[in-house]
């Protein structure tokens, strides 16, 4: 029920929005709005505002929304009413309307990012695991205990790295525009070793998706954790050997075991040698269970993840990190905010180029369904995740709409381009085959996506 109702309201909201943009600004340029409607089909819900000539209505299917003008090629318009007519406005006044539903989600954004600065978070501090073997990061110089302090791309100036989230973003920044990640990091008792600076060559990785595998190639996890065993499913490898929540791992055989990360590793390393639905070697563990020391066998069971062997044992792995509260001022949040919705654009426009040439993979594409499932989870874990997923999704969805895709408003603007270059307007037949193959390339998008979404759901 709390995933139907974040989605209805996450599309509800981010649809009026958009439709807004265009309406608020087709008003301000003297257009007359005859409709504005959140959905299409059949309206459940209409009504009029006092004075406005605008029918405003919510219809039975939300995906999507509208805002008709009156326009001469839509329909015979009263010679009194031609100089409020959408098609006889100055060019620059029908690219404004046009252009304002995709700058609203993006407005939209850069507030939802500013509110989550100024109310605060609660986010894992930047004290990093034991980073993968042989990853990028153990080859770098980590071993695991340090806090990154600060950070920065190639040259550019350094700055304070607030959480581990901050970090994680960096990270994927980088990663998917081919800069090197400059690290300053330290021992959290700084009288424990001096500071030091180290680089993690991000620009030589070959990125095709931001999924887990990416991180695992960069060697960052996760922030620092406890070895501890968490809660254990019945009938798990974990319950078998008597495993309780609550015990500290101490070591895995003759090896000592330092974070929960580490830990992770080692018993996903245990089924190199297996095959899917056979045993590891049973394996002597050393815990700590209420001041006492324990040896238990425990025998992880292998599943295959992406045809790869990984040994399970059934239970969760880590405590909870050390977090930081991370809240910032009125003009430094608002800042961020704009910052972060620049940066998401980019990162969006860059990896779509990727996935048009082929260099990404076409499974970053996701639909409804997915967005359906985020927004549940995002809102089960509070308010200012659900607000973070609500700006991802805005943006998102303003910078599809700038695509130069006929049947969207970016291909609107693209008419309007080649009309200021060329002093005339696109021809009929040109505008009707340009749609015709906009709408093919909007549909195969979307059948691409919600194939990924049953995939990532089913699979």
């Amino acid at each position: 029920m709390l995933t139907l109702l974040a989605f209805v309201v996450a599309l509800g909201l981010l649809i009026a929005i958009h439709e807004y943009g265009h309406y608020r600004v087709a008003v301000a340029c003297g257009v007359k709005v005859l409709k504005f409607s959140i959905g299409f089909g059949k309206p459940l819900y209409t009504w009029r505002c006092a004075g406005k000539p605008t029918e405003f209505s919510i219809s039975a299917l939300p995906l999507g929304g509208y805002v008709k003008m009156l326009d001469e090629r839509e329909g015979p318009v009263d010679a009194a009413e031609r100089h409020l007519a959408f098609n006889n406005k100055p060019l620059r006044s029908r690219a404004a309307v046009v252009a304002a539903g995709p700058m609203a989600n993006l407005l939209l954004a850069a507030l939802l990012y500013s509110v989550v600065n100024w109310g605060g978070t609660e986010e894992p501090k930047a004290v990093l695991a034991t980073p993968v073997a042989e990853s990028m990061a153990a080859r770098a110089g980590l071993v695991g205990g340090e806090w990154v302090a600060q950070a920065a791309f190639n040259d550019e100036p350094l700055e304070d790295v607030r959480s581990f989230t901050d970090l994680r973003w960096r990270l994927t920044q980088g990663a998917m525009t081919g800069q090197d990640l400059r690290l300053v990091v330290t021992q959290e008792d700084a009288s424990q070793a001096p500071t030091r600076e180290l680089v993690l060559p991000l620009s030589q990785l070959d990125v095709s998706e931001v999924d887990a595998r990416l991180f695992r190639r960069i060697g960052l996890m996760g922030p620092l954790t406890q070895p501890l065993i968490g809660d254990v499913m019945a009938d798990g490898a974990a319950a078998k050997a008597g495993l309780q929540a609550g015990d500290l791992v101490l070591r895995m055989d003759d090896l000592p075991v330092t974070d929960g990360q580490q830990l992770r590793e080692m018993i996903r390393a245990s089924a190199s040698a297996s095959t899917a639905g056979q045993g590891v070697t049973p394996q002597s563990w050393q815990i700590e269970r209420a001041g006492q020391t324990l040896i238990l066998m425990v025998t992880p069971q292998v599943q295959l993840e992406a045809d790869l062997p990984v040994a399970k044992i059934g239970a969760f792995v880590g405590s909870a990190p050390a977090m930081v509260s991370v809240r910032y001022g009125f003009w430094e949040g608002l800042w961020g905010g704009v910052v972060r919705t620049w940066d998401v654009s980019v990162l969006t426009l860059q990896m779509m180029g990727k996935m048009l040439v082929g260099e990404a993979s076409l499974k970053n594409l996701s639909g409804p369904l997915t967005i359906a499932d985020y927004a549940g989870k995002s809102a089960s874990l509070g308010w200012a995740s659900y607000l973070l997923f609500l700006a991802l999704i805005s943006v998102s969805l303003g910078v599809l709409n700038l695509l130069p895709l006929p049947v969207l408003d970016g291909g609107h603007l693209m008419y309007y381009l080649w009309e200021a270059v060329t002093g005339r307007s696109i021809s009929e037949v040109w505008m009707a085959r340009l749609h015709r193959g906009g709408l093919a390339i909007l549909l195969m998008m979307m059948t691409i996506a919600l194939f990924n979404d049953l995939q990532r759901l089913l699979g």
